[in-house]
């Protein structure tokens, strides 16, 4: 892991695209996401920033994942089936949609979201993002993304020529999420999952 522009804690980064994983002490939840990102055996990513908030406002604006195609430009919509179902559409390379239901598979308040897609997804996906104590008022974000991206390997190297990184998007993603996050000292409310059914 490094750390990009230490004075701003702009960004702690762990990156794996190989589908290599680091093994280190898992207490149980964390060792159940990583069994579902498991799961996918496709590409992995690992991203994290340093935002200075508390976890619980973070956590909260993630959780309610209506939020989430604000600081997540791949992202068109997400709409909550149940309090552990969504569906999500998003834009793929040469303006394809891409739509799936997924499930969360873990929720820890202010600690851990892991989730998978559900079966039939047109792109398999299993991840998890922790909001993790950092120092005072700072929370380290650490997203871990697994998926099986269509045509394999191969697709996800046709995908970046077409300037379809997910390296990079999660990279941009949480850059984003940190502006807003930092520039916003409103409080975030806390919405109950069951109020979040449409």
């Amino acid at each position: 892991m490094i750390f990009v522009s230490q004075e701003k804690r702009l960004m702690a980064i762990s990156t794996n695209s190989t589908g290599a994983r680091s093994m280190k002490s898992l207490n149980g939840s964390e060792a159940e996401a990583k069994e579902v990102a498991a799961e996918i055996n496709g590409i992995r990513v690992e991203k994290s920033v340093i935002v200075t908030r508390d976890r619980s406002d973070l956590y909260h604006f993630w959780r309610n994942f209506r939020n989430l195609p604000q600081i997540m430009n791949h992202l068109e919509e997400v709409r909550v089936l149940s309090p552990t179902r969504s569906h999500w559409v998003a834009k793929a390379p040469v303006g394809i949609k891409v739509e799936w239901d997924a499930e969360i598979t873990s929720d820890q308040e202010n600690e851990l979201i892991a989730w998978r897609s559900l079966e039939g997804a047109t792109v398999a996906n299993a991840g998890s993002v922790r909001f993790l104590h950092f120092a005072e008022h700072e929370t380290e974000v650490r997203v871990s993304l697994e998926y099986d991206p269509p045509g394999g390997r191969l697709g996800a190297f046709i995908a970046m020529l077409f300037g379809e990184n997910p390296e990079q998007q999660i990279t941009e993603d949480l850059a984003r999420f940190k502006q807003m996050m930092e520039s916003n000292f409103k409080h975030v409310v806390k919405v109950n999952a069951n109020e979040e059914v449409i």
